[in-house]
């Protein structure tokens, strides 16, 4: 789904993106009502929001997702599909080096193989291009700090992401009111085009709902495989069906950023399994 939400917000090009973030964060907080209430998780909420400390992070990591939310549709609709993919390539590669700096995480040898060669890909994009690659490093930095911020606090997914939806309202509604274009005035607008702006909270809530569920069905290590279909499937999209222009030095960048993936990857199925061998190893040697 995330990757091809993109052909959703290609449907609102006569949006600008910041009234398209305004709907998408009303219409999910709409929606996240609905599911705290019928799923039961007010008492995860409401202990939530008597720990100031827990809310201190979540107002940080929700502006972090709220300009996450707002630079991907700006991309998407400003024809930077291909750099929006390339950040979300970088992203579990960027994740490994924020837990090796701020959570004192050892990396393994492939990991730091893996890392070093997406900082060469980026560097040729540097040195070719003349510019840093901003769209995609703001996109992977916005969501890997957004994820070490989570990782801080003791929510569960649903909960958190109703908060985070929460505390951006106001600035939403401000927007609204004083900012917006005609394009977000819903009286006015075609059923059509307010249909598909409401359509922005199923499109927010829907693919995260089913990235939970999957999580507690499958392997982590096969769920680590998944993170790398929606990037996949927007590269897909930029070049085949948007024609988005793919020049040397970025299939370089892309070559080498997926080959620091496969590494990462094979990495992390191997030490999964290392790890299951060695619990049932023991299992057995306690039994």
């Amino acid at each position: 789904m995330w990757g091809f939400a993109p052909m959703y917000f290609k449907l609102l090009l006569e949006v600008p993106a910041p009234d398209i973030l305004l709907h998408r964060i009303i219409w999910s907080m709409l929606i996240l009502v609905v599911l705290v209430v019928a799923l039961g998780q007010f008492a995860k909420v409401r202990k939530a929001l008597l720990t100031p400390k827990v809310m201190k992070i979540l107002l940080i990591s929700g502006l972090l997702l709220g300009g996450n939310w707002l630079l991907f549709i700006w991309a998407i609709n400003n024809d930077h599909l291909l750099d929006a993919s390339l950040g979300y390539y970088i992203n579990p590669l960027l994740n490994v080096a924020l837990g090796r700096i701020f959570l004192g995480e050892r990396l393994r040898r492939m990991q730091k193989i893996a890392v070093g060669l997406a900082l060469f890909g980026v560097g040729i994009m540097i040195v070719s291009y003349g510019q840093v690659p901003w769209i995609a490093l703001a996109l992977a930095g916005s969501f890997g700090i957004y994820g070490l911020l989570r990782k801080q606090v003791d929510v569960d997914s649903m909960p958190g992401l109703f908060l985070e939806t929460l505390l951006m309202m106001p600035v939403a509604i401000a927007y609204w009111i004083w900012f917006a274009s005609p394009a977000s005035n819903m009286f006015e607008n075609s059923t059509a085009l307010n249909l598909t702006l409401m359509c922005a909270g199923v499109v927010t809530t829907a693919p995260l709902l089913c990235f939970t569920g999957a999580a507690r069905r499958i392997m982590y290590s096969t769920l680590g495989f998944f993170q790398y279909i929606g990037p996949s499937i927007m590269f897909v999209l930029a070049v085949f069906l948007y024609h988005e222009p793919l020049h040397q030095e970025r299939l370089i960048t892309f070559a080498l950023v997926w080959t620091g993936l496969a590494l990462f990857s094979f990495d992390s199925y191997r030490h999964f399994q290392r790890n299951r061998k060695a619990r049932k190893a023991a299992m057995a040697a306690d039994a």
